[in-house]
């Protein structure tokens, strides 16, 4: 079974991740086979649009902490071959001047929420969750997504510690494009696909590379700030989340 499974609709992309049995857990043949998948997307001048969505229950549930687990080490492999979406989690770069849309069919959780907000546009099945799950794993919440992407303070707060955030919500804070029922949700995203298709292809790609360079950045300071905080404490407790995790237990962390 292929883990990521590729469609195409005349000159859109449709990618599905493809690991029901595991929320769609990014592995490191998950990881490797998007990579492959948006590469063909930015090389392939006959394709114009992405969407990317998930099989099953979920969009995506981020990392997957059983094979971080086995492997010893947090995180995705770093012998990755570069994905020019993920980008070091940071969405397409210069080399994608396309739209890519994020079809949100369930649960967006941890890299699945960052795939979200790495897109272009949103559409969010109205059973859709949304968790930055970051808090749980690392001794540093993923505070950079919510702030940058200008939602209210508190809000970005809430969503750096981990609290969830219903499909509703998330369209009413500005952070969805668009609500879809359940079984409509590609038929939305294929909507805005059109609406694409009839703008000029030129006027697409700069309006985007514009739209881009205007998102806001996390201050030079504030960055240095997090990159201390993310050591700051007891570093074993980033593996013995991934080690509770896998043996399915609550974790043992070590007090302040």
């Amino acid at each position: 079974m292929a883990v990521v499974e590729i469609e195409r609709h005349d000159s859109i992309l449709v990618v599905r991740m493809n690991r029901p049995e595991k929320r769609n857990a990014m592995n490191t043949e998950m990881l490797t086979e998007l990579g492959k998948a948006f590469t063909e997307f930015r090389d392939d001048g006959d394709l114009s649009t992405a969407i990317l969505t998930g099989n099953g229950e979920a969009f995506c549930s981020g990392e997957d902490l059983v094979e971080a687990a086995e492997r010893g080490t947090p995180g995705f492999d770093p012998e990755l071959p570069y994905d020019p979406f993920w980008n070091d989690g940071m969405g397409p770069g210069e080399t994608i001047r396309k739209p890519i849309i994020a079809a949100v069919n369930g649960w967006a959780m941890g890299g699945g929420f960052i795939q979200a907000w790495m897109s272009d546009f949103r559409v969010a099945a109205r059973s859709a969750v949304f968790e930055i799950s970051e808090a749980r794993h690392w001794l540093l919440g993923a505070y950079q997504y919510g702030f940058t992407d200008t939602l209210p303070w508190a809000i970005a707060s809430e969503l750096a510690l981990g609290f969830r955030m219903s499909a509703e919500r998330a369209y009413q804070v500005g952070f969805v494009n668009r609500l879809a029922d359940d079984d409509k949700l590609l038929d939305v995203a294929f909507e805005m696909c059109d609406h694409l298709k009839a703008i000029p292809p030129a006027s697409v790609a700069n309006t985007l590379t514009m739209a881009r360079a205007l998102r806001p950045r996390i201050p030079t300071g504030a960055r240095l700030l997090g990159e201390k905080l993310k050591e700051n404490g007891n570093l074993d407790d980033v593996m013995e989340a991934r080690r509770a995790f896998a043996a399915k237990r609550k974790p043992e962390f070590t007090a302040l």
